[in-house]
């Protein structure tokens, strides 16, 4: 299992690269074990590969007051998660939150332009991941309190390339961010999802 995640799958000293800039320890998630990723591997018998997360990410090169976010993008960091299994990733938040240009739903010839808005990016992301990926099982996590457009973008086009998409819930937070209970609630949500008896992986 791989993650490709931005603040809500970090912690110091558990990414691919090392200098990924991490959120947690944070709150009350003050060990690795707490966090939502650790707690998934540890009730449905899975194995870590690589956690290609970077707080404060977006999926598309457009991160906050319009800067060039395209050293960390999801999109960028795409081809950086090993050989796992199973694929999760969790992003959208970032572009939510910095009000990251939407764009249109582009599925080929993307443009260095096009990269900059979410649908198109979050397309490529797709796209890369299933030609990377062929065996793999890739499940998208939508977080809660995402804009409505960016909501929608996420569901239409997991949709559009057969990507099983998590809807999370109820998820306790502080700060925008999940605290332990959120954590464990998110683990819970997506265990529900992925388990190694409806998946046939480990």
């Amino acid at each position: 299992m791989s993650i490709l995640g931005d603040s809500y799958s970090t912690f110091a000293g558990c990414v691919t690269p090392a200098e990924n800039l991490v959120y947690y320890p944070s709150l009350d998630v003050c060990d690795a074990e707490q966090t939502w990723w650790s707690i998934l591997v540890g009730e449905c018998g899975l194995r870590l590969e690589h956690n290609c997360s970077y707080s404060g990410s977006t999926v598309c090169n457009t991160g906050y007051d319009k800067a060039d976010y395209s050293d960390r993008s999801f999109i960028t960091r795409a081809s950086d998660i090993g050989s796992p299994d199973i694929i999760l990733v969790f992003g959208g938040t970032n572009d939510s939150w910095a009000g990251a240009p939407v764009g249109e739903n582009t599925y080929g010839d993307w443009t260095a332009e096009s990269l900059y808005s979410f649908r198109p990016a979050l397309c490529k992301l797709f796209d890369t991941l299933l030609r990377e990926h062929p065996e793999a099982a890739i499940f998208n996590i939508e977080n809660t309190g995402l804009s409505e457009q960016i909501a929608s973008a996420i569901e239409e086009i997991c949709d559009r390339y057969g990507i099983a998409n998590i809807r999370l819930h109820d998820i306790d937070k502080q700060h925008g961010h999940p605290t332990a209970e959120g954590m464990r609630r998110i683990a819970a949500q997506v265990g529900a999802a992925i388990r190694p008896e409806e998946t046939g992986r480990q």
